[in-house]
Parts: structure tokens; sequence; C-alpha cells
């Protein structure tokens, strides 16, 4: 018989090809690369879930490291101990990672490059913030798939309930390609997810007011931002990462740097080396001794300097021939359904926002199932209580209890499920508590299974839902950022160029805005003629005046009620005769809008829920919406409030929720109303009634009440005064309230109603461009049924702003 042969011929060409591309793929897919979704490689992700089944959580003692890389070899991940044990030791040390995954105990290496100790001498546990990495893992979140001998289940990815790739980043060198992702501040990248949130058409720009850059866990400095930006827009991009030094004198007058913190991934102990080596081959000279004085405090080295050596002449130096100054190389790859891709920011948080949908989508069904049973089973035991006697009589005449089950069913129209639970019940479910507790629990199951079944059918609660959480983790596990990013040189932003002051910004009727400082009006007396503040045209007035800080955002409310955003120093600076420049060259503004507010505020501010935007109509309509739902604005706008087609907005003002509100309108009369009275609402919202008018009157001012103020009243012909506000009774919203001033023909209508403090000036606008700054403790403080006092002599004109300024020392009282 003829034997068969067993050797196969192939084409060592195509076998060598396909095998390496099998190889490739598998170390693309199952080793070098992060999943987007949660941002770990599989050998992390094991690590973590074999840590949680084996109970090693952050309330539980420590256990050997050695246990955990046995456990995790044997059960999900079967390669080299060591390669093992070097990720988790990744995990615990705080100069790799931003935000530890594993709490360690014991020598886990440093910054210097010495080696972690053995495993057998390290102990560990899961660090508080993994938690969240698995929380819900076990309500059907995630998929599970077995392990390599189909012994187990192991995630195929983890519910990650923060976005951890861009949290802590990720580094690997797979097959013809590499991702190099650094790590970010917690709080940053979670206010960019809820922007996402908030506005799913973000752009990348509008993401980067709140995602600054990379945030390292060694701290340091970052040069410039256009390597962030090219990062962050193409998913590749070099980003300058330099030493924190300062400069000491000693006391016989020579001079030393103090580096205290060191560019990402930069070995302290080789770093000392080549600057002493540097030293002795006199590359670099000047440096006359050189120790390293760090300690479990902080990082210290000194660089002793010789007198006539300049300290900014050595940094330059080390700058430039060590890794004081290096460069991380951002390459976004990560893998996306399985396949790899380079990533924007954008594209990070979206993908991330899409797992976050699964995940609280398969939760939501899971809670959903679980509450439907249990109500199922509820809903038998109050059948069973509502039919005591009959029920007993039937167990009692029942000879097994398959038999006694079945009459259950049979008598009553049960499940099996439900008539188990009967003959399960014990005794003291009988008693009267017992019966009002099972009662108590089925109204609360009612209410649970409306909730899920409402989150299933609306994507926007379960977005709230993603939103609501995901700032719980920022509340608790969030920090401040550590990595400052200062500007390069040879390549300013422009902030950093733009000195942080105080500035007068000013818009007129017909838009033109521009910016001065504030330092230009000088403090006059009550009823001069003031000083020309702009050069406008003879059918133009200012109509918008105020004070901010030249960092500072602008919200401009139009009108129309949209708003847009604008940076203070944006505003172009000129001189307090010059008309200024279009505001539509600066803003998208439609025709026909007008400026109706301008609320200055700080970046961060825009993300406090505890803020509110306070916006009242013309007729008399007012609204409360958070602050942050104006924290991404496009360039086009956004709307602010919803108005009818005879309405427009008239004011806007910052509040905490809990303040008070008084309203003003042209024929004299007044509100005051807690502004608890009106509930937080979205922008879209229309809003509700702040006051009731008369038909020829409307709303000319609103502002909150604070602490030491008075109400101010100013009328179109220079007529003013100040009313104490023990004077104005609190009122119910809505109302039609009580006269503030009484208008006369020689008064004219009422311009502007504000509430000021003694130490504040007032600044009044008249439609022919004529400004006085006058102080506000000149002005007479009269009754509520008053006309006034003359505080500008108007002529042919009319009072058409009012803006109260804090008073600066520097200014020099006048007599005109």
């Amino acid at each position: 018989m003829e034997e068969i042969s067993k050797v196969v011929p192939i084409n060592i060409s195509s076998e060598l090809r396909e095998s390496f591309i099998d190889y490739a793929m598998s170390v693309i897919i199952s080793r070098a690369l992060p999943d987007v979704r949660d941002g770990l490689k599989p050998v992390h992700r094991r690590i973590i879930f074999g840590m949680l089944e084996s109970g090693m959580t952050p309330d539980k003692p420590y256990k050997k490291s050695a246990r955990v890389v046995g456990d995790v070899m044997a059960k999900y991940h079967p390669h080299g101990d060591s390669a093992l044990y070097d990720a988790l030791v990744r995990l615990a040390q705080d100069f790799s990672t931003r935000y530890l995954l594993v709490d360690g105990h014991g020598n886990f290496g440093s910054v210097d490059g010495d080696a972690p100790a053995a495993m057998r001498y390290t102990e560990s546990r899961l660090a508080s913030i993994a938690m969240e990495l698995v929380r819900d893992i076990n309500k059907d979140t995630v998929d599970f798939k077995p392990n390599y001998d189909d012994s187990e289940k192991e995630p195929v990815v983890l519910p990650s309930r923060f976005p951890n790739l861009l949290v802590n980043g990720s580094s690997g060198i797979a097959v013809g390609m590499a991702t190099n992702i650094p790590p970010h501040n917690l709080r940053e990248v979670i206010d960019g997810v809820v922007m996402m949130i908030d506005q799913p058409d973000i752009t990348i720009e509008d993401l980067m007011t709140v995602i600054k850059g990379p945030d390292f866990p060694t701290s340091a400095l970052i040069l410039g931002r256009q390597g962030i930006r090219q990062a962050y827009a193409t998913g590749h991009g070099s980003i300058v990462m330099r030493a924190v030094h300062s400069i000491e004198e000693t006391a016989n007058g020579k001079v030393r740097i103090i580096v205290t913190e060191l560019p990402y991934q930069v070995n302290k102990a080789r770093l000392i080396e080549r600057i002493a080596e540097l030293a002795r081959d006199k590359k670099i000279d000047g440096i006359t001794d050189l120790r390293d004085e760090s300690d479990r405090t902080g990082m210290r080295i000194v660089l002793e300097l010789r007198r006539d050596v300049r300290p900014q002449v050595i940094m330059n130096n080390l700058y430039k021939h060590t890794p004081m100054q290096s460069t991380f190389g951002m390459n976004s790859l990560a893998l996306v359904g399985g396949q790899p891709k380079v990533l924007n920011l954008r594209q990070f948080i979206y993908h991330y926002l899409e797992h976050q949908k699964e995940v609280i989508r398969r939760r939501t069904q899971y809670d959903l199932r679980r509450a439907q049973a249990r109500a199922h089973i509820l809903e038998g035991l109050r059948i069973a209580l509502d039919h005591l006697d009959e029920v007993i009589a039937l167990i009692r005449g029942s000879a097994t209890p398959d038999e006694a089950k079945r009459g259950l069913m049979e008598h009553f129209a049960l499940s099996e499920d439900q008539s188990q639970a009967i003959l399960d019940m014990r005794l003291q479910r009988l008693t009267g508590l017992e019966r009002d507790k099972i009662e108590e629990e089925y109204r609360e199951l009612q209410r649970l299974i409306a909730e899920y079944q409402a989150i299933l059918a609306d994507e926007q609660l379960m977005m709230a839902v993603i939103r609501k959480e995901i700032l719980e983790v920022r509340e608790k596990y969030g920090d401040d950022r550590r990595t400052r990013i200062v500007s390069e040189e040879g390549a300013f932003d422009e902030a950093d160029l733009i000195q942080e002051q105080d500035v007068v910004i000013t818009i007129t009727h017909a838009g033109y805005i521009k910016r001065i400082p504030t330092n230009t009006y000088r403090t006059q007396r009550r009823g001069g003629r003031g000083v020309t503040a702009a050069g406008t045209r003879e059918e133009d007035f200012v109509e918008h005046l105020f004070i901010t800080s030249s960092h500072n955002i602008l919200l401009v409310f139009t009108n129309r009620a949209k708003v847009y955003r604008l940076m203070a120093y944006e505003v172009p600076d000129l001189t307090r005769t010059a008309k200024g420049i279009p505001i539509i060259n600066l803003l998208n503004i439609e025709p026909g809008e007008q400026i109706s507010a301008v609320i200055p505020v700080k970046q961060e501010d825009l993300m406090r829920e505890d803020h509110y935007l306070f916006t009242a109509t013309k007729r008399g309509i007012v609204k409360k919406t958070s602050l942050n739902a104006f924290a991404n604005i496009r360039k086009a706008g956004l709307i602010a409030l919803s108005l009818h087609d005879d309405d427009e907005l008239i004011g806007v003002r910052i509040t905490d929720g809990n303040q008070e509100i008084m309203m003003g309108t042209r024929n004299g009369m007044s509100i005051r109303f807690a502004e608890s009275d009106v509930r937080p609402m979205g922008r879209g919202a229309a809003g509700v009634k702040g006051i009731s008018l008369d038909k020829d009157d409307i709303v000319v001012g609103m502002d909150v009440l604070i602490d030491d103020v008075t109400v101010l009243a100013v009328t179109s012909k220079g007529y003013g005064k100040r009313t104490k506000v023990d004077e104005y009774r609190a009122q119910s919203r809505g109302g039609k309230g009580i006269k503030t001033l009484n208008v006369t023909t020689k008064t004219g209508p009422i311009a502007g109603l504000k509430m000021v403090h003694e130490s504040e000036d007032l600044m009044i606008i008249t439609n022919t461009g004529v400004a006085i700054r006058i102080s506000i403790d000149t002005i007479s403080t009269l009754g509520r049924n008053t006309q006034g006092v003359r505080l500008i002599n108007v002529n042919d004109s009319e009072v058409s702003t009012v803006a109260r300024i804090a008073a600066t020392d520097e200014d020099e009282p006048v007599v005109e």
C-alpha cells in the first residue's frame, strides 16, 4: 500500500506574506493598540478585570502583585509574567500614569529609571478611579468573550465611565504603525464631553476652549499651542515640553538654578549624567556644582553657577543639548470597531459617547428586566394578600407543594414564579407593616419601570443620564491642571501678547465697537457737561458701555434673543474719540439685529451649574437659564430664548439662583420679586411673565438686588435719584408693581434702572455721544414718588445709556 505523503507543497512567498499579515493584525488588534472606547490595551483590560474578579478592590487589603500576575496569566493573558508585571507597574507609577488605575504598595520604580522590586515583594489593588472603568459591568453593559482556552469569560471592552484614552493616554508600537497619545486633565476632558452632549455639532476649536492641551503627570511646561492645535485637528502633532526652573541667589552672591519639574518620560538620573558630561567637556561652561536634592516631598535638581555667568544662557544651552526640552510626538491611533484609525479630538469624544450610549442602553434594559421581574412577583403577592384566607385554605388542603402551586396558578391565574413566591413567603409578611412595605416597593418599582422605559425611548434622556453621571466622576476625581501651557518664543498666542487689564468697551447703536483703558474718563461733579466718549456720527450714539478684563469672554446678546461669543482683547484698542469698527467685522450678526446686553464672564465660570443667566424682555417676560448652557457658542450664534413677534430682549444678568430681581418700566412702575419664583429653563424656552404692563408701557431695566445697594432711576431728560430698597416691598412675580419715579413732562420717561453702591461711579451717555462720569454718593436719595434731581444737562439730546463703574483711586475730580 502506497504511503500517503504528509508534505504539502506551498509557495514560500505567499506563505510569508499571509503569515506576516496574520501576525501583524494580531499585534495591532490584540496587543499594541488601545480601544477608543475604554482606552485600554488587552493586557491592561485583563489586569483590571482580573483584579476585580479576585476582589482586589480599593476597600480590601493589598494583595501580592505576584498573585495578580499569576491569576491574570492563568485565566486571561497567556504571555510572559515579566511583561504582565511591567504593564501592572506602569499603571501604579505616578510619574507614568496621570490618574493611577492600580494602587501600589512597595517599590514600583522611580523617575530615575530604578527598576521596581520583584513582584513577590510588592503589593497592589485597584485604585478608586479604576472602579469607574468597571462600574456596571455586572449589568450586561458590555459583551464577554471566551478566554484563550474557553475556560473563562473576559470582557471585550470595559464600560469605562470616564474617557480613559484621553485622560491617561496610551503608547504602543505595532507592526507598521504606532500610537502615542498624551494624558489629559480629567476635568477638562469631561467638560469637553459635556459640551458635545449639549452641542452635538461642536467643532474642534470649540472643544479646545475647555480641553487646553495635554496634562502630564510630571507637570512641566508646554511651549506654544500650535502643536496642540495641529495634533487635535489632524491626529498628528509635535508638542514641545520644557522643564520648570527657578533662579536663587545664595548668601555669598552666587546664583544657582533649581529644576523642580521635568518633561514627561524624562529619566532624571540620565539627565543629570548628561548635564555633568556637558559641564565636564566644557560644552556648557559655567556650572560649578551639580547635585540632586530630590526627596519624597518633590524634585529638586541644583546647578551652582559661576558669578560671571548668566543663568538664562545656561538654560538655553540645557534646552538645546539635554532632555530638559523634549518633544512629545502625538500620534492618535486607536482601534475603532476593531480597525486602527487616526482620530482628531472631536472623534475621540464622539466614539466615547457612542460607547456610553450603548452602556447606558444595556444597563437600563437590564435594570428594566429586573424591575419588571420583581414587580411581577409583587403582583402575585398582592393577589395573595387580597385573598389571604382562600390562599391559606388552598395551601392547607394541598397534599404536596406542587399540588399547591398548581392550585394557585389555576385558581388565581398566577404564573409559576408568582405561585412559588407565595409558597416561599414567610408568615411575618402577613403583618400590616410588611403588607405596607410590599405596596410601597411595588409603587417604587412602577416608577422605576416608567423611568427606564422613558430613557430607552428618548435619546435626550439617555444623554442626560450620561451627562449627570460623568459630572459626578468629574466632581469626585477631578483635580487642577499640572502642566502649564506657555508661549513659545517667536510664536506667541494673541492672548499672551495682550496685557490683562481693566478696559472700557463701548458699542454704539449703529453697531460700532471699541475698547479703551478705564483711566480715559475722569470723575466729574454731578450736573457737569461731560466729555465726548466717541466720535459717532450725528445719527449714531453709544448704547452699551461696561468695564471688564481684557482676557474675559463677552457674551453678546441681541434684541432677537441670539447670543454670540467674543474675547475682550479681540475688540480693537482705540482712542477715546475714535468711532470704533463695525461689530459685524467681529461677529456674524444678522441684518436688523441690535445689541441688547453684553455679559463679560471668565472661561472657567462657563462650566458652572450654580450660576444662571437671567433674561428679561420689553414685554415683561423673564427666564432663568444655567450659565453652562452657553459654554459652547458657534460663530453663527445660539438662540438664548424664544421670543414672540412683537417682543425684544432688553436685559441679561448673571445670578446665583437665590437673588432678588427688580424690573422697571418706561412709565415709572417697578416690581421686586424673588428669583426663585422663576424655575430654571433650557435655552429654547420662552420664559414666564415677570411684570404685567399697561398697553403703552414697556420694560426699560432689569437688575439684581445685592447688599448695601440703592435703586437708581435715570430719566431720558437727565433727571435721576436713588431710593432705598426697603421702600420696595417684595411681591409675587407677574404683578403690576408699584411706582418708582414720578414721571412728568419735565423729567421724561425712565431711560434706565440700576442697583448701585455708594462706592461706585455712574456713567451716563446721551444719544449724541456725550458722556459724564459721576460718583454715586453725590446723587440724592429720595422717596419713590419723586422726580429726582438733574444729573446731566442733555440740552436737545436724550439719555441713552446708564452704566455703573467701580470707582478708581487715580481718578481726579474736576469741575466744569
